[in-house]
């Protein structure tokens, strides 16, 4: 089962009351979700969106199948101005984000992982080129550049072009077929660092199939039209704001967004502090909040995990 990162921390900066309504944009296997249904009561809503067609019916005929206030939708964060009027749902008290994937999706057979022998389709939905697609007809240049800017690869060049050599013997298909290219285009002391040599070119692919850089900046232009302004009574915990105490006065909705590398953690750093800057969102993580050793010993994966999260004023 795929266990949910940064749990507690999440409940305690949203800090989620009875009646309210709040959105899991990336609802996977519902276990940020389960907890906030369980602060908001029977008297209050959740809207759980994922990409992943087979989580939301998993959710529907499992965890959540006698559940009334909740409202599962397969569909994109990045639409989620559109998902809330089609539901007829107005702004929200609180919204979670989870950019991982889950360990269900890891060992769905659609070649997340380089650790199994796979399809090479790298999609979270059922639309869109595959990776396979795009290692077989892009460019030498173009696939350089996805595996630089999407996955920082320093070998990038040398990777694109074994692949392009590569590929006019044979088309490929398979996740460990990438792998065993990756690591001959590149030099041999890349193997025995910290990362496995295919880590980043794995990243970069599953980021660009899935256009994942463009959809968190689409939610994020969009959250003053998302989270509600005034009305809800501010509890933090003790936790302090980059300005101060949050206990005085009414307060708008949070969000809170869980990254896992440093390309969606700067997005999201970037866009909440020129919010800040304009002066209608308060920002309540002054650094970003990461794993407890306790957490990341009994959940290895979460070790990259990084929370910031901000309220509207």
């Amino acid at each position: 089962m795929h266990t949910p990162v940064l749990l507690k921390e999440a409940i305690e900066i949203l800090n989620p009351q009875k009646g309210e309504f709040f959105i899991d944009g990336t609802i996977g296997s519902g276990g940020h979700s389960e907890a906030i249904l369980g602060k908001i009561g029977p008297s209050g809503k959740l809207l759980g969106i994922d990409w992943d067609e087979k989580a939301i019916e998993s959710l529907k005929v499992q965890k959540f199948k006698n559940s009334e206030n909740i409202i599962l939708v397969n569909g994109n964060y990045a639409d989620l101005m559109k998902i809330l009027e089609k539901e007829k749902l107005g702004k929200t008290n609180g919204l979670i984000v989870d950019l991982g994937f889950s360990s269900e999706q890891l060992g769905g057979g659609r070649g997340f992982s380089f650790m199994k022998d796979e399809p090479l389709i790298m999609r979270y939905s059922n639309k869109g080129l595959t990776a396979a697609e795009i290692i077989n007809s892009f460019s030498e240049k173009d696939l350089a550049d996805i595996f630089w800017k999407y996955g920082e690869e320093r070998f990038s060049r040398q990777i694109a072009k074994k692949i392009v050599e590569e590929r006019k013997k044979k088309r490929i298909l398979t996740t460990f077929e990438l792998v065993e290219i990756v690591k001959n285009g590149v030099p041999k002391f890349y193997e025995r660092g910290r990362l496995h040599p295919a880590t980043r070119v794995f990243q970069a692919l599953r980021i660009y199939v899935n256009r994942e850089l463009e959809n968190l900046e689409t939610l994020l232009k969009n959250i003053p039209e998302i989270l509600k302004t005034k009305g809800r009574a501010p509890h933090i915990n003790n936790l302090q704001s980059e300005k101060g105490d949050l206990n005085e006065g009414l307060c708008g909705g949070r969000v809170a967004i869980i990254s896992f590398h440093s390309l969606e953690d700067r997005l999201v750093k970037n866009y909440f502090r020129q919010m800040a800057k304009e002066g209608y969102v308060e920002i309540l993580t002054k650094k970003p909040i990461t794993p407890t050793e306790e957490e990341v010993k009994n959940n290895p994966r979460s070790r990259s995990a990084k929370m910031r999260a901000m309220q509207i004023k």
